[in-house]
């Protein structure tokens, strides 16, 4: 996997004036464009979206500072105006492209990613794989904002506005795996970037068949391969931490990759406070 983002990188920097089409590097490489985007992320710390306008924005200060017309070089860049070109340019070096030609900054350069291979993994995962039919996701769902640390307070807010009583209700409704009262996040943008819009679910896991309740939402999940990581211990950051650990310590050095699919945490055992808590993180994957 180190060697196809560096591949990723360098696809980049070679097609920065055009629009950067990914599905071909993918299969070539033996991946998918889900799972490339969102290794990514994962390991870069940033969406690749956000990379590939960091890097144009860098490399388009060498032609602003020339005598070249601005319109001309923001559509080189993919931009459609210089309103458009100067919005992203002011958004990477905090400034106009007309101030760092009239005063040769100031400039933040955004350098060219180099992904290495670190040994870490001391610290073993317990992780199984599941082999799951189609199964129904049903419970009560919003729409909020992607955080990668720390809680979540639209999520809170969101369950806090629940009655007791729901909670009780859905947990007499699930009967079959992920089990317990599960938090479901659909509908992730592939880059995974912070504050982008998500499906948060809160509800448990049926068979395919059930009925849908009234005043429930739903999600169907088709048949198909998950891996469960199970962690212990203070919430939500030991379930941050094992689920960052996926992308650096398990995906590189495993036959498999992540499908597209909610992403599942299932409760299992928590303190009354909820500060810490057994958890398993169910990711849907297959074959690499």
């Amino acid at each position: 996997m180190i060697g196809v983002l560096n591949r990723l990188v360098e696809f980049v920097d070679q097609h920065l004036t055009e629009e950067i089409d990914l599905a071909e590097l993918a299969s070539d490489s033996g991946t998918t464009e889900y799972h490339l985007r969102r290794m990514f992320s994962s390991l870069a710390g940033m969406p690749l979206s956000e990379y590939v306008r960091r890097r144009r924005m860098s490399v388009a200060v060498a032609d602003v500072l020339g005598e070249g017309d601005l319109l001309g070089i923001a559509v080189r860049f993919g931009y459609g105006s210089t309103e458009a070109f100067n919005r992203a340019f002011r958004s990477v070096h905090g400034v106009n492209p007309a101030d760092v030609r009239r005063d040769g900054g100031p400039l933040r350069t955004q350098p060219q990613l180099r992904f290495r291979l670190t040994v870490e993994g001391n610290t073993p995962m317990d992780t199984r794989i599941a082999d799951r039919p189609a199964f129904r996701l049903i419970g009560h769902s919003a729409r909020v904002p992607l955080i990668h640390e720390g809680a979540n307070p639209h999520i809170q807010a969101f369950i806090a506005s629940l009655p007791a009583t729901e909670h009780a209700r859905l947990k007499a409704l699930g009967d079959t795996e992920p089990a317990g009262l599960l938090q479901v996040s659909a509908d992730v943008d592939a880059d995974f970037a912070e504050g982008s819009e998500l499906t948060y679910l809160h509800g448990v896991a049926v068979v395919e068949s059930s009925e849908v309740p009234d005043g429930l939402d739903a999600i169907d999940v088709p048949a198909g391969t998950w891996a469960v990581f199970r962690t212990e211990g203070p919430y939500p950051a030991a379930l941050q931490s094992t689920w960052a650990a996926t992308a650096t310590d398990w995906f590189p050095s495993n036959p498999w990759r992540l499908r597209p699919g909610p992403s599942i945490v299932a409760v299992l055992e928590r303190a009354d406070d909820f500060s810490t808590a057994t958890c398993e993180l169910w990711m849907p994957v297959e074959r690499a």
